[in-house]
């Protein structure tokens, strides 16, 4: 019979997250891991398969508490103005956060792409989460008149995710919220 694992899985790869986070793929050792998690390298492998493994724990894990939060709170917005220009300016401000460490996903689609395919899903999944909400909630206020129509949803919530993407690698060079708020400005006379 085997050994009962001694560790919680959850809180570990919360734990790994922040690592992967804030170190990257790359920069982050099993040593490092194991260590920061207080687990042994077996017990890992017995957990995650592996370091990638535990990484795309990680990444899940990511986008279904910050990530899926953000969505929500755009879904959940007042007005259509005010919910995207929320969504932009609350990712850029945790991006910023600990002199600038970006977002967890865009990192990896940096770090780890195209050579981890089951890391391309993951990010694609959570890009596709975020312009699918975009979209819908663009849709909404073009038809109660608190955006212009004139794009179509799609193709706008498409641009929002690219710019996210491109404010989010921005804010690891530069790790300043309010320097980065006249670009999303810019970004929201596209509603007009």
């Amino acid at each position: 019979m085997g050994r009962t694992r001694e560790f919680d899985t959850e809180a570990a790869v919360s734990r790994a997250m922040e690592l992967f986070w804030s170190h990257g793929y790359e920069g982050t050792s099993l040593r490092d891991l194991t260590g920061h998690l207080g687990i042994g390298q077996g017990s890992l492998y017995a957990a995650f398969g592996d370091k990638e493994g535990l990484y795309r724990a990680a990444l899940a894990h990511y986008r279904t508490t910050l990530a899926a939060a953000a969505v929500r709170d755009l879904e959940q917005g007042e007005d259509t103005r005010s919910a995207i220009r929320g969504l932009l300016m609350e990712r850029v401000r945790i991006a910023v956060e600990q002199n600038g460490r970006g977002c967890l996903i865009v990192n990896a689609a940096c770090e780890r792409l195209p050579d981890a395919p089951p890391v391309r899903r993951i990010v694609r999944d959570a890009q596709d989460a975020t312009q699918d909400a975009l979209t819908e909630v663009l849709r909404a206020g073009a038809e109660r008149g608190e955006i212009s129509a004139r794009h179509d949803p799609h193709a706008l919530a498409a641009f929002l995710v690219t710019l996210l993407n491109g404010l989010l690698v921005s804010s690891k060079i530069t790790p300043d919220a309010r320097a980065l708020e006249p670009v999303v400005s810019i970004a929201l006379s596209t509603l007009d």
